[in-house]
């Protein structure tokens, strides 16, 4: 398994337009971040988690050729907006890629992307198989079996996905209860979000990703969705207790298939 982190940035992404703190202005590569998105090739399969608008940058610099599924946490334009960036895939695959939600995201898609649903289609359109799915739900693409978890954006439900060893949270402020027995247990790597310093209403901040780290006790973490008010990357992960990292945008992880 290879988990490559596309973008991990908030829905503004770094730097921020007409931002000029230092983190904004900085010229290291891993303050520069794009809208989250992970890419995950498992078992000869190609998965990905949300498609922002970022995707087509996002796919050209790490070289993607083929989609064999998209999963999506929630309907927010950061985690969705890339949905018409897909056609050049289509043509690659011969057809329709399979986007994997629960069915209120899905139905969200249709609005928002109503040209690509119309009764009346034509040539060059994204062509998009829409499957609904619960959280707790396993989900099948070829030998892969992915498990979508409950996780908590503030007062929206949204889900997180397990892939074997691998566990990826974005967007969270609270978990389900019976998580860390349950789709957590025995995780190796574990991504999660950690928006800044600072209590927000929807997202965890710094200090209760790393107390949620602590508790899930993955072999490493790695924190995502990370906002400029965080500072700068080399100065915030020497503050980082051992196996917690600050993810930076094209980021790879490389584990054992299972």
């Amino acid at each position: 398994m290879i988990i490559q982190l596309l973008g991990t940035g908030t829905s503004q992404g770094v730097p921020v337009v007409g931002c000029r703190c230092p983190t904004c202005r900085s010229a290291d590569p891993r303050d520069h971040r794009l809208r989250v998105s992970a890419w995950i090739r498992w078992k000869g399969q190609s998965l990905l988690i949300d498609i922002g608008p970022d995707f087509r940058q996002q796919a050209l610099r790490a070289g993607i050729n083929g989609l064999d599924a998209v999963f999506l946490t929630h309907e927010h334009s950061d985690h969705t907006a890339g949905l018409d960036d897909i056609r050049p895939l289509n043509h690659q695959r011969g057809g329709a890629i399979p986007f994997i939600g629960e069915p209120r995201v899905l139905d969200d898609l249709k609005r928002r992307f109503h040209y690509a649903f119309s009764p009346s289609l034509y040539p060059g359109l994204p062509e998009v198989d829409l499957q609904p799915v619960v959280a707790g739900q396993v989900i099948t693409v070829g030998p892969c079996r992915v498990q979508s978890f409950r996780v908590w954006h503030g007062n929206l439900a949204i889900l997180a996905y397990r892939m074997g060893p691998f566990a990826y949270i974005t967007d969270a402020s609270r978990l389900d209860p019976g998580l860390l027995s349950g789709a957590l247990n025995d995780c190796k790597v574990l991504v999660i979000n950690a928006l800044h310093r600072e209590p927000h209403h929807s997202h965890f901040n710094l200090e209760q990703a790393l107390e949620l780290a602590q508790q899930i006790d993955a072999g490493v973490c790695y924190l995502t969705h990370i906002s400029h008010h965080m500072g700068l990357h080399a100065q915030v992960q020497q503050e980082l207790p051992d196996r917690v990292f600050l993810a930076w945008d094209g980021m790879e992880i490389e584990l054992p298939d299972e």
